[in-house]
């Protein structure tokens, strides 16, 4: 049963959930420097998973993978392994603000691949915002300068992905759980993230496998207050305070790497944000009565509502 309406915890838990996803990316940034990055995938999923369960199976037992559609579940857990892979090489390539920042475009490709898949007729209103938040992804990734940066294209890989993921398990919160679609995913990416020390493997440090462990703890904590604010308040009272996930991001980029903002940086954020929360009020406000929410994050779990800002699959 929904908990009663608590709109000011809703929105401490979407901050608290917006510093943990900083700081497991900014974790993560940090590893693939060290360490190979499918490494720093493999610890980090681990460790989510074991907190995921640590928390979920007490409570439901084995039950919870029960499901009649086996298939959906690896085909998203999957896609969600593929699209981590991607945002997380976008993070050693590039300034850990800028590849968020695209990522923050993943609603748009999501309400583009609706209109294509789905069929869904845009108005003005869903076209308009299409085209400008478009343009704010250009101005973050500033083609001009030396052209897409690998880094970049990575990052809209994952927003990409993301975004047409969001569009295809749409109808799965229907049949499914939260529960189970948070276990059935967070295995998948696991196993999918274990094949990945194929590419190497280094034994870390006690401080470094520390590191490695936190930053999957971190996310998965940072989940679970993701969806706990959903639960609490309506999504649009709580989505716009996602967005903090980049402020704490340009922090953290330039206390540790000495990123500064630049101004295609701020100013194509700034377009990214403005076309995603309109998206949101207008979907909210054409279709009633609104979806809130069904279930857990990108990154581990539940499928956002369609056009609410995604937690970032990093």
């Amino acid at each position: 049963m929904k908990p009663k309406d608590n709109i000011p915890l809703g929105i401490l838990f979407m901050i608290g959930a917006t510093a943990l996803f900083a700081l497991a990316s900014a974790a993560s940034k940090w590893q693939v420097a060290i360490y190979p990055f499918g490494e720093v995938m493999f610890f980090r999923s681990l460790s989510a998973l074991a907190v995921s369960a640590a928390t979920v199976l007490p409570f439901t037992g084995l039950a919870v993978f029960a499901t009649r559609r086996p298939r959906d579940h690896i085909a998203r857990g999957l896609s969600q392994s593929i699209s981590q892979t991607f945002s997380v090489l976008a993070f050693s390539l590039m300034p850990l603000a800028g590849a968020i920042a695209i990522n923050f475009s993943a609603p748009l490709f999501s309400a583009l691949v609706a209109v294509i898949w789905l069929g869904e007729r845009p108005g003005p209103a869903r076209w308009g915002a299409l085209l400008v938040g478009f343009v704010g992804v250009l101005v973050v990734t500033d083609p001009g300068s030396d052209s897409l940066t690998l880094g970049a294209l990575f990052a809209l890989a994952n927003a990409v992905m993301y975004g047409s993921v969001t569009v295809a398990v749409r109808g799965m919160t229907k049949t499914e759980s939260a529960n189970t679609l948070l276990m059935w995913q967070m295995v998948t990416i696991a196993v999918c993230h274990t094949f990945l020390l194929l590419f190497g493997f280094h034994w870390p440090t006690a401080a470094d496998a520390s590191m490695l462990v936190m930053s999957g703890v971190a996310w998965a904590i940072g989940q679970h207050l993701w969806t706990r604010a959903l639960l609490y308040a309506p999504t649009t009272a709580v989505s716009p305070f996602y967005y903090l996930f980049l402020v704490w991001a340009m922090v953290l980029g330039y206390l540790v790497w000495g990123d500064v903002p630049t101004r295609s940086l701020v100013i194509g954020s700034c377009i990214v944000v403005a076309s995603g929360l309109f998206l949101l009020w207008h979907e909210k406000r054409r279709q009633q009565p609104a979806r809130e929410t069904d279930a857990p994050q990108p990154d581990g779990g539940v499928t956002p509502p369609a056009f609410s800002p995604p937690p970032m699959r990093q």
